[in-house]
């Protein structure tokens, strides 16, 4: 592949450089094989980025050279002018900034040949920043608790909403856990409902089973167990999106899944059969679809606690 060159993405033309520069050293796996795994998923990942505020996390120099990475949460004023953008408060000290918006094709290969090798995007839609249009849980495995942990904890969680008749989809996060979505997709609840709820069923699993599950933050606390992290239903906090990659080893992705995987997985006690890197996403995403299209969609309501 050649080092650079400019190409017309559904009318829209980019300049793509530096193909061949190895991002992922372990791996062999390059800035263009980056820009082609994108650009060969974007049709399922597009529409859980689109219309919200999305964290950059770039890596130019690749997953192993953490110096030279960060996070971007103002949208680059070297922007195309076609690259919209949407204004939200990005935390208590940054107020509010126009934070990058991914909606198409083209934007999502800009962000690539940006190096953002991971995409963070908000819960909520920025045209309603605090109206969070899921409820997330993200399971955190402490070693030596591993994926396997997180998916007895993910099935609990499916089960204790399941018994009010309330669905949820489970995804790796393309590191170490997981996490579990409720949709909403409601106009009449907002974070100052979804983040207590989660805190509390944060601590209900605590309190069942105290040595496998933990709901605080202390990091010291979390050795062998699973963190529930409820603190991510926050309208100044991102989650890892759906299909992104990962900035591990390997190029892993957070990757939807069956919650038939998600029992066989906890059965066998073998999680290596959850990590998928771009190559495996490609083929799922062909075989069975984008399996988290009903959180986009699906209206659900809170059970009472």
């Amino acid at each position: 592949m050649a080092t650079s060159r400019v190409v017309e993405v559904d009318g829209r033309e980019l300049k793509l450089t530096n193909l061949d520069k190895v991002l992922y050293p372990e791996a062999g796996f390059t800035k263009g094989e980056m820009v082609d795994y994108y650009a060969r998923v974007a049709a399922a990942m597009v529409p859980h980025l689109s219309g919200r505020a999305v964290t950059l996390r770039r890596f130019p120099e690749g997953v192993d050279d953490l110096d030279s990475a960060f996070f971007e949460k103002r949208c680059p004023k070297h922007r195309p002018t076609w690259v919209k953008t949407t204004n939200v408060r990005a935390g208590p000290h940054a107020g509010n900034i126009d934070f990058c918006v991914c909606d198409s094709l083209p934007t999502l290969i800009w962000m690539a040949q940006l190096a953002a090798i991971e995409l963070h995007p908000s819960l909520s839609l920025g045209r309603a920043p605090a109206r969070p249009t899921v409820l997330a849980f993200d399971l955190d495995p402490g070693p030596p608790a591993d994926v396997v942990d997180c998916c007895h904890v993910a099935l609990r969680l499916r089960d204790m909403f399941g018994h009010f008749g309330v669905q949820s989809f489970p995804k790796t996060s393309g590191s170490k856990g997981m996490q579990v979505y409720v949709p909403l997709n409601r106009k009449d609840v907002d974070y100052d409902v979804t983040k207590p709820f989660a805190k509390a069923i944060a601590q209900l699993l605590e309190k069942q089973t105290p040595e496998k599950v933990v709901s605080k933050m202390k990091k010291v606390e979390r050795e062998g167990k699973v963190f529930v992290d409820w603190s991510q239903n926050h309208r100044s906090k991102t989650t890892i999106a759906a299909y992104s990659l990962r900035a591990r080893a390997r190029p892993t992705c957070s990757t939807p899944l069956r919650w038939e995987e998600v029992e066989t997985c906890a059965d066998s006690g073998d999680g290596s059969p959850l990590v998928f890197e771009a190559g495996d996403v490609l083929e799922r995403v062909e075989q069975q679809g984008d399996l988290f299209a009903p959180v986009l969609e699906l209206e659900q309501e809170l059970p009472e606690l």
